[in-house]
């Protein structure tokens, strides 16, 4: 497959450009570098099936040649990140997302759309199902990236139903592993740089917010068995296809069309999480507690039975060997 990966020099897409890579797939990368990075993807430049465009992708975006996917991945994906830069993340979100659709359907390329946990915002039922609607606060800080992404959901949904685009969503939940950037504020790098550079370890309100981190290979092979998996209707009649449109036939959850769920189910306290890290770095840095941000989740914890049963997936690599890894990555960016 020829495929582009819009946020391809990031924590995840330059992973997903690897990966596709190592299977034989051809990779156009695409980036700002807003958040990404050119040293992720620095080691991938000499492969003849690599190549990579500086865009921002709420331009008018053009890819010479055929493509057979297109994974949108492009945004400000951490807390500091869409603080940061709240239009850009909205802008991404909307325009990025449209700009993206458009290409796909100009090219009859498959979409996958990277969404995320956050569309369920601070959840009232634990875990998350993919039919869960969400509890989202629209005007608060935080919520620039949380309806930035319900309204990619939405756009590629209509693509799906007006163009009939072969469209998948994935909500990806904390995910962690090398290549994350010491300052973005996520909670596993964070602890990890405090921990290693002997400063407190911070934790907001009192560290019994819960969380579920899955590691980075794990959820990358998730989201590639998601973008192979085949359409489950092949239907292309006209008749279905409006019907469809005009919500006269009963939405298929089970379908790969309709949003996914990746991550790892094993939920920790916040509070855990930086006791494990201070265990394995052996760090003698201590634990400060400060106020808990505004609309911050108190449980997150995906429902991955979806995957399990449509994409034959699930997380493999244990939290402890994860975080050795992430930790060693971290001892040489330091």
């Amino acid at each position: 497959m020829r495929i582009l990966i819009t946020g391809g020099a990031g924590f995840l897409g330059s992973h997903l450009c690897e990966a596709l890579l190592a299977e034989d797939h051809h990779v156009i990368g695409l980036d700002n570098f807003i958040t990404g990075k050119p040293e992720n993807i620095s080691h991938l430049l000499p492969n003849r099936n690599f190549s990579f465009l500086e865009y921002n992708v709420c331009d008018f975006l053009h890819v010479e040649g055929p493509l057979d996917a297109v994974m949108h991945f492009a945004s400000p994906a951490s807390p500091q990140d869409y603080l940061e830069f709240p239009i850009a993340t909205l802008k991404v979100g909307s325009h990025g997302t449209h700009k993206a659709l458009g290409l796909a359907k100009a090219k009859q390329a498959r979409f996958l759309l990277a969404s995320t946990s956050e569309v369920y915002g601070d959840p009232l039922v634990n875990p998350q199902p993919e039919t869960y609607w969400g509890n989202v606060n629209p005007i608060s800080p935080r919520g620039v990236y949380d309806e930035a992404k319900r309204f990619g959901e939405a756009l590629t949904m209509a693509y799906h139903r007006v163009h009939g685009l072969d469209t998948r969503i994935v909500r990806i939940f904390n995910t962690y592993g090398p290549r994350m950037r010491p300052g973005d504020g996520r909670v596993v790098s964070n602890f990890i740089v405090q921990a290693l550079q002997g400063k407190p370890l911070t934790v907001y309100g009192d560290g019994a917010q819960t969380r579920s981190f899955c590691y980075v290979d794990d959820l990358v092979r998730g989201i590639i068995n998601l973008l192979l998996a085949p359409p489950h209707d092949q239907r292309t009649d006209k008749q279905f296809q409006r019907d469809v449109q005009f919500g006269r036939v009963a939405t298929n959850h089970e379908s790969v069309h309709n949003p996914v769920n990746i991550g790892n189910p094993r939920e920790l306290t916040v509070l855990d999480i930086a006791n494990m890290v201070l265990e394995y770095t052996q760090s003698t840095s201590h634990i400060e507690f400060l106020p808990l941000p505004i609309d911050d989740p108190k449980v997150r914890r995906p429902n991955i039975e979806k995957a399990k049963k449509l994409l034959n997936w699930e997380p493999a690599i244990p939290l402890q060997d994860g975080l050795q890894k992430t930790i060693s990555y971290f001892k040489t960016v330091l």
